[in-house]
This record gives C-alpha cells, structure tokens and sequence, in this order.
C-alpha cells in the first residue's frame, strides 16, 4: 500500500487529528492516505508507536562541504538513536566528485544498489569547479540526477520557513516575512532537466545549445495530487506557477491543474507566471501557503524562497516516491569557496535529516526534538557567519551540531 507524503501510518495511534479526518475520508487522489499537519508541518498530537523494525540510512556525503555538513547531521542521528532507543543502521556511500575520483563515475553501480536497499538517503552536496572539465555525462550532478530518476523521486517538498530567531538575518524587512511558512512542491523527475532531446551540436558554422522541456499529462497529475493534499492539510491554498502564456507545455501545466482543482473543493488554486512569482515572493511572500511548480520553476523559486528566512543553510527538502522512500538534502549547493573552513551552516542537513523522520521513517516525535533542539540552539544564541547578525555567538560548524547535540540530551 501506498503512504501518504504527510502523515503517520497506520500502525500509528494519533490524537488531534481535525482535518486531516476529512481529508483520509475523501481519500487520496494519487492513492495515499491522508492525516493533517500542523501548519508549520510538523505533527499534530502524540502518537503511540507499536511496531519497529530497523531501517537503513544511506548516507552520501559528496562533495565540498558536504562531508562537514553530514557529520553534524550523523552527530544528531547518534543523539536520537540514544535518546529514543530508534532502530537505524547507517552506511556510506560514493556519490558526485568524490565518485568519479575514485571509479571514474558519478554514480557507481554500487551506490546507486546500495540506494535502492535503503529506507532513506542522507544526502550532502556535489559538484565543484574541480570537474567542469570532466565530459558532461561524467560530471557530479548528473550522479544526482541520474540517483533520482532511478529511484522514481518525483516529489521535492522544500519547506520555507523563518525561524523568529533569524528574523533580522533576513533580506526582507522583518514585518514582511514574520511568520513566513511557505511549502515549495517541485516536480523532480521531468521537464527540462531530462526532457530529450538535448546536447551542443554544430549548425551553420556555429554551436548551438538545445534542451526539450516535456512534461506528460500523467506526470502533471501525479505531482498536482501531492500539492493539493499538502495543501488539504494546511490552509488549504494551492498557487501553481507557469509560464503558460508563452510555453505550451505549462498550457498543460495549467490547464492538469485547473482539472484537478475540481477533487478539492476546500483548495483556493491559483495561477500565476514564473516572473511574477519570483516578484511576489519578495514582494509579499506571506500571500502564498503552498506553491507547486515544474522542475527548472521550482529549482529557482526555492532558492529565492531560501533568502527570505535568512540563508540557504536553512532550508531542508525531501524528495519522495510514490512510497516516501526518500532523499533528504540542503537545498544549498557544495560551496566549494568555504569548503574544509568548518564554517558552514549545517542545519539545512540537521532539518533535513527531520524530514527524513517524518516522512520515511515515520518518527514524527524524533523530528519534532530535532526541530526543537534547533530551535533552542538558536535561543541560545549560536550562529553561524551566514546567519550571523551582529550579536549571538559564533559558531564553527562543528560548533553548531553540538549545540544542536547539546539541546538534544537536555
């Protein structure tokens, strides 16, 4: 049986439902059963759990400052393992730059079976200029890509949200994003990014760079289930961003859409264009709940979002199959300009490692400690150089897991 994308499963007790009731009765369009969230997606009520089993977490660490991130993030799983007795075994795997050095591929054979075992990926950054001489289809992103087409990852939540502590590390006056709580829904696995035909080739005398954006009514309707019963579960706003005054296959973004606003009648659905949507969401970013949106749209649109709660250290995302077997990754690149420093944000991975609580493995409790021990971090005052403001206390990288450690096992 397919689970749902936000909710406890069934061997799950819960209390304080509300909604959500209404939302498993009408049942899920894209075959998943449905429970609410809180509006700040995380869970709503104590749960009793009375089943365990172990799970297994492939972890990635890649490129940059990847392995720096994913350590703190493996610190914090090494405090909830003890704190809540969870049943996970973690192993290693190539992946991106790391990969290719040594196997001459971005994503060996082995990595990617090593994936397909596990019950959820931990996954840091790749890339680097390191590679930009490597042959295209050798370069470390088309290891994430080709790792996410493989594993059928087609749904990539990214959570925008300020913490009040970051308020003023924002780019935006803190009246315009106080309270901010945005979802981002991006289709991950069609349209430009792997649309055929592409590639440089020469005509008239010239190079000419070509890529197909495709996106097929199915794959439409797949990912505008998810968004709309995200957005069920929240306040119930649904904005689909396009291009469809002058792209046909947003026409049919639109238009798949626009059909399926007829399953949810308690969703507002709107429309706007990609240009004015990266306007608004500077403009007067609090108008939007959930936001679902093609590949390349939402690569950067959750970018944008990432500035407006302070930094791209951030913001979390998780990217799902139809089982919520998933990725869990910061929305930030490698950075390779700060890489081996011990001074990048490691809680995007920390967040994310929550969501891989949440959504795999099924531990809303563990995903609440590990936002709150964020939080309390942030309370008492740790930063790091991209969130820092003037006042707090700097924080190396291996500094603020440890913080987030500490606040854990108070």
């Amino acid at each position: 049986m397919q689970r749902p994308f936000y909710s406890v499963p069934s061997p799950l007790v819960g209390e304080g439902q509300g909604e959500g009731e209404e939302v498993r009765e009408r049942g899920g369009q894209c075959g998943l059963r449905s429970v609410s969230l809180s509006h700040k997606g995380r869970g709503t009520g104590s749960f009793l759990y009375v089943e365990r089993e172990m799970k297994k977490i492939l972890v990635l660490p890649g490129d940059g400052i990847g392995p720096e991130i994913v350590t703190e993030a493996e610190k914090v799983l090494e405090a909830v393992r003890e704190r809540f007795g969870l049943e996970v075994e973690t192993e290693r795997g190539l992946v991106g730059g790391a990969a290719y050095d040594e196997t001459g591929e971005p994503l060996p054979e082995t990595t990617l079976q090593q994936a397909r075992e596990a019950d959820a990926i931990l996954f840091g950054s790749i890339g680097g200029p390191k590679w930009d001489a490597v042959e295209r289809d050798k370069r470390p992103e088309r290891g994430l890509l080709r790792l996410r087409s493989e594993l059928g990852l087609f749904a990539n939540l990214r959570p925008a949200m300020l913490f009040p502590q970051l308020a003023d590390a924002s780019s935006l006056r803190p009246e315009v994003v106080s309270g901010l709580d945005i979802l981002i829904v991006r289709e991950l696995t069609g349209g430009i990014y792997f649309g055929q035909p592409r590639g440089i080739r020469e005509e008239n005398g010239e190079r000419v760079g070509f890529n197909t954006d495709v996106y097929s009514e199915s794959e439409i309707r797949r990912i505008g289930h998810v968004a709309f019963e995200l957005a069920s579960a929240r306040n119930g706003r649904l904005c689909s961003v396009d291009k469809a005054n002058v792209m046909e296959v947003t026409e049919l973004w639109k238009e798949v859409m626009t059909e399926l606003a007829a399953d949810y009648p308690r969703v507002e659905l709107s429309h706007m264009y990609v240009d004015n949507a990266a306007m608004q969401l500077v403009r007067a970013p609090k108008q939007f709940d959930v936001i679902v949106t093609g590949n390349l749209f939402g690569d950067i649109l959750s970018d944008e979002a990432a500035m407006l709660t302070g930094s791209i250290g951030m913001l979390p995302s998780a990217s799902l199959d139809e089982q919520r077997k998933g990725l869990y990754e910061p929305c930030h690149g490698s950075a390779p300009d700060i890489a081996g420093q011990g001074i990048a944000n490691p809680l995007a991975t920390i967040l994310s490692l929550a969501m891989m609580m949440r959504y795999s493995l099924d531990r809303g409790d563990v995903a609440e400690a590990i936002e709150a021990a964020v939080e309390r971090a942030l309370d008492q005052g740790w930063r790091t150089a991209d969130i820092a403001t003037g006042g707090g206390r700097g924080a190396s990288t291996g500094e603020m897991g440890d913080a987030v450690v500490a606040a854990l096992r108070e």
